[in-house]
């Protein structure tokens, strides 16, 4: 049994209660259970000190995370054993961290962002600052990660903190090989849209003052501005095939879809002519993409729909009404498209976020 703290909305997760030497490994186990399994090591390992506070943002999770500092690692054989299939934001609070994936060897600092994919191999390396961090540097010496001035401490010496979001692909409004290109990249987190979403993903860590519903509608927002994040960064930091002019079309073509999905005339011809380019064109820029243009604007409209039966405050809105206020004509049709992408009906996805909600109440 964890031994945390629960509250309606967090799981806060401390190492207090279990004893020294077992620390260590229960903690990794935790972190395998609630972020992605890794293999870990650390010169701290017989005295390790970490907390967590687990956030729950529905299909998104949130942790803010101190600790003393490690290497972890994510092997081809931990993937194939467990892989949820999400991306992890990474922003550091304190202390110094060092990811490497597809290739490139990131070090980041204070207010940095970066993000990885968990369904790909990558190490990172999390280390305190401060000359009274015994041990502080794991595996190999990490780029960046020369001492200096510290903050808070912990039992046993400096810890470092930071947040992670857990983040599911498919959520994400963006091609894959895009954000494949910003892997292990850093994001600058102290001023711009990337100061806006640490300071969003800061102040989701108080959730004590946020309702179920807040949350639930939260997620979406954070979402957004990730996307909007993340599309910034391939617009002006773009890898070869991005700089294309046809790829930057697809991302603003993608950007107009999403901003009227509540048309049901939206279609493939109208949304060509409002790019000023033929059919044609537009469902190549798709086709390199593995999608199509129909295919793309029912996946944003079933997620667009999703948001909308999660949310409590629109509970007692029907489910058809919802439907096409995502810019479905059929219900019927909307049904069969939901349940064949998540597995139930709309109904009984709308029941049963309403009871994992109520659950978290009477916690």
């Amino acid at each position: 049994m964890m031994p945390a703290a629960r509250g309606t909305h967090a799981t806060v997760v401390r190492l207090d209660t279990v004893p020294v030497r077992e620390r260590f490994d229960f903690w990794w186990q935790t972190v395998s259970e609630s972020v992605v399994s890794v293999d870990a090591s650390s010169d701290r390992a017989a005295d390790y000190w970490a907390e967590m506070h687990l956030i729950d943002l529905g299909r998104l999770q949130l942790s803010r995370v101190r600790c003393h500092g490690f290497h972890a690692r994510r092997t081809a054989s931990r993937i194939r054993r467990s892989d949820p299939e999400t991306y992890q934001l990474s922003v550091t609070m304190s202390g110094r961290s060092v990811l490497r994936q597809e290739g490139r060897e990131t070090p980041l600092a204070s207010t940095d962002i970066t993000i990885y994919d968990a369904s790909r191999p990558f190490d990172a390396w999390n280390t305190p600052i401060g000359p009274s961090a015994p041990g502080a540097r794991t595996g190999p010496r990490a780029p960046g990660a020369e001492s200096g001035p510290v903050g808070p401490s912990a039992p046993g010496g400096d810890v470092s903190e930071g947040l992670i979001l857990s983040v599911p692909r498919d959520m994400l409004a963006l091609p894959h090989r895009h954000v494949r290109h910003l892997l292990a990249r850093r994001i600058p987190g102290h001023d711009g849209l990337g100061s806006l979403l640490r300071g969003l993903l800061q102040g989701l860590t108080h959730a004590e003052h946020l309702s179920p519903a807040d949350l639930t509608r939260l997620s979406g927002v954070t979402v957004d501005l990730l996307t909007a994040v993340l599309a910034h960064q391939i617009e002006t930091n773009p890898a070869p095939n991005v700089a294309d002019p046809a790829a930057l079309l697809l991302l603003r073509i993608r950007a107009y879809i999403d901003r009227h999905l509540h048309q049901p005339d939206l279609s493939p011809a109208g949304i060509a002519a409002a790019h000023h380019i033929s059919l044609r064109h537009m469902q190549r820029l798709f086709a390199q993409e593995g999608d199509t243009v129909g295919g793309w604007i029912r996946s944003r409209r079933l997620e667009h729909s999703r948001r909308a039966l999660a949310d409590p405050a629109l509970a007692t809105l029907p489910v058809n009404v919802i439907a096409a206020r995502s810019g479905f004509t059929s219900e019927a049709h909307f049904n069969r498209l939901f349940r064949h992408v998540y597995g139930v009906p709309p109904a009984t996805y709308r029941r049963q976020t309403a009871r994992t909600s109520a659950s978290r109440l009477t916690e």
